[in-house]
Order: structure tokens, then C-alpha cells, then sequence
């Protein structure tokens, strides 16, 4: 039990980082609604002081027309001064005979009258749909209004913290990779270390056994058959003591005939599972089809997948391993099975470590042999299709050598 309470330390972690991730996100979000918030109250104070100065603007001109002769008017004046020298809101004053002046509004002073005011008339329309309510001034005999827009400065912070949004969803998407990076990588080194420390376990006891079974060998009442079973079996503790020991290593690749691999591991396989399941091998492939893999890796992903099939159908089905060409100077290996099938709401979790529907389970195997075929031979391997109480077909794509 207690390689099992080790290994569940790191899965714990990595349960843990998808809520790293998740508080990650939540506070980019909590920051970018709190700069929005603030953003937008400051462009609320900002318009209305925008507002204020054109109205502002507004009462100096009606006061101006409307006054007596004799009134003094000029700190009226000072104030328009004041408004033309600080500002860049554009303004236009539309008096009661539907002529249009203008403040903030480059016009070339070349063209006539005509031109510039259909030059204002566009800019109105511009104006108009800033939606700005005009400010009227009742002159008495008529009514004339001000319509003005928003400033250059309004303007970019109203698209400021749509930026500054931006800029904090490219901080966490990049987050969010430098953490799956580091997962992966804490990944790496709990495979490698886990797999160097079980090849080294099984280096004395497979020592053992080696030499026990030769002792048995000269024992004259010893059935020779089991023996020669027991031997099989040792071969096959040391293939997989090879398999660990692979792992975190480059593995050497060779070109192997892929069909008799998979034949000749699939008749180990065949007598140490049910009687009742049965294993079909179909392929389509050419004669001696070779394919550039490392054989002690290969053969376990495999015994991974036909192992999950024969669990799947509780000792007793049809599996059946087909072997074609496919496209883009590719093979494909289908493994079906019989069984149960995979929930719709685990399809998308079967390759990740740690997630296993068996009560004893790692959640290791397809994981391992995900990355033995992507990482190692680079290939594929996908779920090519499920249904409930139906079966599963999984597909290992590999690329035909050169």
C-alpha cells in the first residue's frame, strides 16, 4: 500500500493546480471588473464636466444675443476663450435660421461658405450619433441648440479598459500555460522517477527467480511444462523491468514487423486471460509491413489497451485488432472491444493521469501509453469510438518509415 499512498501525493497536486487555475482566472477577472468599474466612473465625471463646459458655452452665447446693448459681456468672452484654448470637444451651434458655426472643428479657411457648411452638416451627423443630447438655448423669438461630441481624451478612455482587458485575458491565457507547462513537467518527473524506482525493484527479486527456476529445471519430478511457463513468466517480468526502465529515456527504435508483434504478443496474452474472451487479429496491411517502434514500449500499450478491453467486458467478449493503411503514408491499429463502454462525461478524461473507473486503479495505463506512442514514435492515440454497453475502439496511428 505504500507505493500507492506515495503516488497519490502528485495526483493530489494536480487536482489542486485545476484550482490554481480556476483562483487564477477569478482574479483576472475580479481585476479587470474592478478597472472597468473605475474606468467608467471616471469617464461619467469626465462627460459631465464636458457637458457642463458646453453649457457653460451655451448660456455666454444666449447671454451675449439676448442682453442689453450696454451689458458688460466680456468675462463672457474670457470664459469661450478659455473653452476654445482647452479643450478639443468639437462643437456646433446651429442657430434658429439653420446655419451652423463651429468650435474644435478644422475647416480649411480657403473653401466657401457653401463647402464648409456641408462639411458641418457631416459633422453633425457624426455628432449626432455620439448621442449627446444637444443643449437648447431659447433666444426669446427662437430656439437655437449646441451639439457637441467627445473629446480625444473621452474618446480613448472609452477604449481604454476595453486594452486593458485585453491585456489582462493575454496575462492569464499566458497564466494559464506556464501552469500546464509546469504540470507537465511535475508530470515528467513523477513518471520517470516512479519508473526508475520500479525497474530497480524488480532487478533482485527476477535475480531470485532466475536462478529458482533453474534449480527446478533439475528437479526430475517437476512437471517441465511448468517450467517452462514459470521461465515465459520471468521473460516477461524482465521485458517489463526493461519498459520502466525506458521510461524518461530515449527509447531505441527499430523497424519491426508490426503484425507478428502483435501476434506474437497477443499469444502470451491469450492463455493468462479468460477462456471466455476471444481476440481476433485482421489485417490488410502488406507482408512483413515494418514500422519503426521500440518493441518492450509498443507491446505495453497494447497489453494496456487489451487489458482495459478485457476489464471492460468482465472476462467475457469478442476483441478484435484490425490492421490497415491509412492515409498520409500512415497505419492504423483498431482495438475493439465488446464491453461496457465509456460515459460521455469521461471521454474527454480517459488519457489524463489519475482518472480510472476501477476500484484499484492508478489511472496510469493510458496515460502511459498515450505518451509512448506521441512522445516516442510519434503517433497518435485517440478513443476512435464508444457506446454504452456496446464497446470501445481505440485507434494507434504510426507512421510508415521512410
Amino acid at each position: 500500500m505504500k507505493p500507492l499512498k506515495e503516488f497519490s501525493l502528485p495526483l493530489a497536486f494536480y487536482n489542486r493546480d485545476t484550482w490554481l487555475k480556476v483562483a487564477f482566472f477569478a482574479v483576472s477577472v475580479v481585476m479587470a471588473g474592478f478597472s472597468l468599474y473605475f474606468t467608467d466612473g471616471l469617464v461619467t465625471k469626465l462627460e459631465e464636466r464636458e457637458k457642463q463646459q458646453i453649457e457653460l458655452y451655451a448660456e455666454t452665447i444666449r447671454y451675449a444675443l439676448t442682453s442689453d446693448n450696454n451689458a458688460d459681456i466680456n468675462f463672457f468672452f474670457e470664459r469661450i476663450k478659455k473653452i476654445n484654448e482647452n479643450n478639443t470637444i468639437p462643437v456646433i451651434w446651429k442657430d434658429g435660421s439653420g446655419h451652423l458655426n463651429s468650435i474644435n472643428i478644422q475647416i480649411q479657411e480657403s473653401l466657401s461658405t457653401e463647402q464648409k457648411q456641408e462639411i458641418l452638416q457631416q459633422k453633425l451627423q457624426e455628432i449626432i450619433l455620439e448621442n449627446n443630447k444637444p443643449i437648447e438655448m431659447d433666444m426669446g423669438f427662437q430656439k437655437e441648440y449646441i451639439y457637441y461630441g467627445n473629446s480625444q481624451l473621452l474618446k480613448l478612455l472609452r477604449y481604454y479598459p476595453l486594452s486593458q482587458l485585453l491585456v489582462v485575458l493575454i496575462v492569464a491565457f499566458l497564466g494559464y500555460i506556464f501552469l500546464s507547462y509546469s504540470r507537465r513537467a511535475e508530470q515528467n518527473r513523477v513518471w520517470v522517477g516512479l519508473a526508475k524506482e520500479t525497474a530497480h525493484q524488480l532487478g533482485t527479486p527476477l535475480s531470485s527467480l532466475t536462478a529458482w527456476v533453474e534449480l527446478l529445471r533439475n528437479e526430475p519430478h517437476i512437471n517441465p511444462e511448468i517450467v517452462v511457463e514459470l521461465s515465459k513468466d520471468i521473460q516477461r517480468l524482465e521485458t517489463i523491468t526493461t519498459r520502466f526502465s525506458n521510461i524518461g529515456s530515449t527509447p531505441v527504435l527499430k523497424l519491426e514487423d508490426i503484425e507478428a508483434v502483435i501476434q506474437g504478443f497477443i499469444s502470451y496474452l491469450k492463455i493468462r486471460i479468460s477462456s471466455k474472451v476471444t481476440i481476433e487479429i485482421h489485417s490488410s496491411l502488406a507482408a512483413n509491413q515494418l514500422a519503426n517502434i521500440n518493441k518492450y514500449l509498443f507491446e505495453w500499450v497494447i497489453e494496456n489497451i487489451c487489458k482495459n478491453g478485457v476489464d471492460a467486458m468482465s472476462g467475457q467478449g469478442q476483441m478484435r485488432i484490425e490492421l490497415k493503411e491509412g492515409k498520409n503514408n500512415v497505419i492504423h491499429i483498431d482495438i475493439s472491444d465488446t464491453g461496457k463502454g465509456i460515459l460521455p462525461s469521461n471521454t474527454s478524461k480517459i488519457f489524463s493521469p489519475g482518472f480510472s473507473t476501477k476500484k484499484r486503479g492508478w489511472g496510469l495505463g493510458l496515460t502511459l501509453a498515450k505518451r509512448i506512442i506521441e512522445n516516442y514514435h510519434q503517433g497518435k492515440l485517440i478513443l476512435k469510438s464508444t457506446e454504452i454497453n456496446k464497446g470501445s475502439t481505440f485507434r494507434i496511428t504510426l507512421p510508415k518509415p521512410v
